[in-house]
């Protein structure tokens, strides 16, 4: 997996969702792996499944969830991060919204687990 630079406000950009898999035992990696490659690509160097969004639409709402139920299933460890539009990406993509990408930002390098903010 490239770590590329967070994006400036004014930039378009995408959140990338990045799971490690948890550890399980042959049937429980099964199930795991079966539905992370339904809504995410495996990078062998990293050991890691990830995705991209670009829009908050009903395919992406999808997407989240079923990531989000290996992670509570699976205790799998998950990271969200605002990264910038690849050359490549023909799809939609976040714009100006800049408090977004600057609390991802800041918020991914904190360990917090995942929906976990800090108390105001």
């Amino acid at each position: 997996m490239t770590s590329l630079s967070t994006p400036r406000p004014s930039d378009r950009w995408l959140l990338q969702v990045t799971i490690q898999s948890a550890r399980a035992d042959e049937v429980g990696w099964n199930e795991q792996r079966t539905v992370l490659r339904s809504v995410s690509s495996y990078d062998p160097v990293t050991q890691t499944w990830s995705t991209l969004i670009g829009v908050l639409d009903l395919a992406s709402v999808h997407k989240l969830q079923a990531l989000f139920d290996v992670v509570r299933t699976f205790g799998s460890a998950v990271w969200l991060e605002p990264v910038p539009v690849p050359a490549w990406w023909q799809e939609p993509s976040f714009e100006s919204d800049s408090e977004v990408a600057a609390l991802l930002a800041v918020k991914a390098d904190e360990g917090r687990p995942l929906g976990q903010l800090p108390v105001a």
